[in-house]
């Protein structure tokens, strides 16, 4: 009896060493880890992938651990995630939580988004509802993806109809007709290959010499206007001279006709009357000399004298 009381002592002191060396580790542990602050998490979508002891990082740095997970007391729509993270991160007002999944199953909380000169998150900067600062839930990569799942599946659906519809049986004929047409097409073009490149060379043989054409024109206007700038004034100056000796000789011409004017009024009034007049005087004296020239042409020059001759007498 006594070596089994001595057995039973002995393990009941090994396990209590145990024990107190077990809480010596932890506490140690827990020294080395300085002092943390315990923040909540509410999120309305599933959360599989994390665990108790699931990283927490701060922008890709590590810097706690998920402690407890479970349904939220007064809406058990939402998941609640307890993290302990240490009091040197900066949880500041603004900041997210993201669940980050990975490849391998296991997802990790991503906290991003906190501001300079914010205030910390606090009970006092924001809600407690089960004795803890609440950080709000963010949406990454695979949440993201889950929370818009409805919108791409019917968007999706939407997008298979309008497939059907026109790869239906009533437009194939319609492709196949287009894909011919295109068939033909390139052919042509194919066959035209040779004549379009002729074309291509002819043009740039006629760009070339448009272009000569142009630098031509550019230096005609340059030498036109050189001419002008030199020769153009004394061109300019004769050209004033002559039209000041036209003024001078219109105004001379308008003078003279000025001066005429009078003997012209006095030429139509009294002069070609008279003229007219001796005219008509001058052409009855010619008809009278004309008809004494043809009696004594006729006649001789006793029509003149006694008028017309008797016929000799013969006395029988």
């Amino acid at each position: 009896m006594e070596t089994r009381a001595n057995h039973l002592w002995v393990g009941a002191v090994t396990l209590v060493l145990l024990a107190v060396l077990a809480a010596f580790i932890v506490w140690i542990a827990r020294l080395g880890e300085g002092k943390q602050d315990e923040f909540d998490i509410f999120y309305g979508q599933s959360v599989s992938g994390l665990a108790k002891g699931s990283q927490v990082s701060f922008a890709g740095v590590p810097v706690g651990q998920v402690t407890e997970i479970a349904l939220a007391k007064d809406n058990p729509e939402f998941v609640r995630v307890r993290i302990k993270v240490g009091e040197d991160v900066p949880i500041l007002v603004g900041t997210q939580a993201t669940i980050q999944a990975s490849f391998t199953g296991v997802s990790t909380i991503l906290l991003d988004g906190a501001r300079k000169d914010n205030p910390p998150i606090t009970c006092e900067t924001t809600a407690c509802p089960e004795g803890r600062p609440v950080i709000p839930p963010g949406r990454g990569g695979f949440g993201e993806i889950v929370a818009n799942a409805p919108l791409l599946l019917e968007r999706l659906a939407t997008l298979t109809e309008q497939l059907n519809t026109i790869l239906g049986p009533e437009n194939q004929e319609e492709l196949a007709g287009i894909l011919r047409n295109s068939n033909r097409l390139t052919g042509g073009l194919a066959d035209a290959a040779p004549e379009l490149t002729a074309n291509l060379k002819e043009f740039r043989v006629t760009m070339q010499e448009f272009n000569q054409t142009l630098d031509a024109a550019e230096k005609l206007a340059l030498t036109t206007d050189t001419l002008m700038s030199k020769e153009g004034e004394p061109l300019a100056r004769e050209l004033r001279e002559t039209l000041k000796s036209a003024n001078s000789a219109l105004a001379s011409l308008a003078a003279t006709l000025e001066d005429t004017r009078p003997a012209a009024r006095q030429l139509r009034t009294s002069t070609l009357p008279n003229a007219e007049a001796t005219l008509q005087d001058l052409r009855a004296t010619s008809r009278a000399l004309r008809s004494i020239t043809e009696k004594l042409e006729s006649e001789g020059a006793g029509a003149l004298v006694g008028g017309q001759s008797l016929p000799d007498y013969k006395p029988k």
